[in-house]
Parts: structure tokens; C-alpha cells; sequence
């Protein structure tokens, strides 16, 4: 709304506390990514995780553009192809994937927490970022029912934890984990790709627990809005609610 409405918001804050209730009900307290507990940050990584957020600013801005464009693209086809056609050439692709990749598709939510948990090689956790930096808008374009979310949290906890491994190659003092790293990095490339910081800064820290590395987000948060902004690149949102867009927000 980019508006402050009292009866919205205190709508919305009950409805929110009551879906998270019923959500804990159902599936129990714990939160949706497990990893272990995380120390504090402390101040002399503050550069460390502006550096982050801007590189994640970057990425964002690549990720809008490949949205848009591949958007663009569905619609030149849709002049020779109807959206039924469009919609099962992209299944077929994406099932093609999945029959040698089963764990390269879906929402994303078990690459998430496996990043998350680490273990894998810089080059496979890079060619998986590859794969689904181009997968997701070439799912979105098909213009069948999905979203963006799940999506952006796969890549911001990749590419958060490929950049913290690097980091904390490249400075040893550096006490923090990569999984640290990945986590801020869900945040950070959130708000790249959305432009709205505090949405994903609580989302994150909801998700995963990890309520020590508030500063570290607010910092690379803070860098990956401003980048963009300054480059003139807009949110997604406000790019796709465009006249020729709108049917295909979700």
C-alpha cells in the first residue's frame, strides 16, 4: 500500500497472529529452517556485510531483469503460441529437469535448509544457483499459478553462503559461519528483489530463528536496497503491476 492505515494494519497484525497460531497448533513452535545456533556479529564485520549487501543488490537487479525478459518474451510467443502452450512447454521443461535433477525443483524450501546446513562443494552449490536463477522466471513467465518467494529464498541463501565462504577465506579473522552468511543473504537478496527490508528482515529471522543476526541484516539489507535504488533499478512488483503485467502478478 506504501501507506500507514490504522484499520489495515491492526487487521493485518490479527490476522497474522492468528494464522501463526494456528499455524503452531498444527505443525508444532519450531521454526521452518533448522540450523544451529548462531553468535552474535561483532563490529568488525560490519564492512563484511555491507560488501554482501551491495553484491546481493547486484544479483537482485540481474533477477528483475531476467523477470521482466522473460515476461517480454512469453508474451512475443503468445502471438504464435496460446498460454496453454507456453504453460506446458515450461512444464516440460522443468519436468525434464526434475526426471535427472528430482532436487533441483519445486518451491526450494529443502535446498534452503540444505544450504543452510552446508556440506556441499562451492561448485555444486553454484551450479545449483545457476539452474534456479534461471528457472525461476522462466516458471514465472509460463503464467500459471506460483509466486516469487520461496524462489528468492533459495538463491539469496546460496548466494549469501558462496560469499561468506569467500569471505571467510579471504579474511581469517572473521569468526562468523558461512551458514551465518546464508541466512543474511536470504534477506538481503529479499529486499534487493522487493525493496522492502523489514518484510524480509522479519520473515528470515522468523523462519529461521536466528534472532542474533538482526544487526548483520539490517546492514546488508540497508545496501541491498540502496544499490539498486541508485542504479534506478524499481522493485519487482511495481515493475509487474505495469499495464501488460498485472495478470501476472501472484
Amino acid at each position: 500500500m506504501r501507506r500507514f492505515d490504522t484499520r489495515i494494519t491492526v487487521t493485518t497484525l490479527c490476522a497474522s497472529g492468528s494464522a501463526i497460531a494456528v499455524a503452531r497448533l498444527l505443525l508444532g513452535n519450531g521454526p521452518d529452517f533448522q540450523l544451529e545456533p548462531l553468535p552474535y556479529s561483532g563490529f568488525g564485520t560490519v564492512p563484511i556485510f555491507l560488501v554482501l549487501g551491495a553484491v546481493t543488490g547486484l544479483m537482485g537487479i540481474a533477477y528483475n531483469h531476467m523477470l521482466l525478459g522473460a515476461l517480454a518474451a512469453a508474451e512475443r510467443l503468445g502471438r504464435w503460441l496460446s498460454g496453454d502452450v507456453r504453460a506446458a512447454t515450461a512444464g516440460a521443461a522443468v519436468g525434464l529437469l526434475a526426471w535427472f535433477g528430482p532436487s533441483l525443483v519445486g518451491g526450494g524450501d529443502a535446498i534452503t535448509q540444505h544450504t543452510l546446513a552446508g556440506g556441499d562443494s562451492m561448485m555444486l552449490v553454484i551450479g545449483v544457483f545457476v539452474v534456479r536463477f534461471a528457472l525461476g522466471p522462466l516458471c514465472y513467465a509460463a503464467g500459471t499459478p506460483g509466486g516469487l518467494f520461496a524462489p528468492m529464498l533459495v538463491l539469496g541463501a546460496q548466494g549469501g553462503l558462496v560469499l561468506g565462504t569467500l569471505f571467510c577465506r579471504w579474511f581469517p579473522y572473521i569468526t562468523e559461519r558461512p551458514a551465518a552468511f546464508a541466512v543474511v543473504g536470504m534477506a538481503a537478496f529479499f529486499t534487493a528483489v522487493v525493496r522492502a527490508p523489514v518484510t524480509g528482515i522479519i520473515l528470515v529471522t522468523e523462519m529461521t530463528g536466528s534472532f542474533t543476526l538482526l544487526l548483520p541484516m539490517l546492514l546488508a539489507c540497508f545496501a541491498a536496497m540502496t544499490v539498486p535504488t541508485l542504479l534506478g533499478n524499481p522493485p519487482i512488483y511495481d515493475s509487474l503491476s505495469r499495464p501488460g503485467s498485472a495478470a501476472r502478478q501472484s
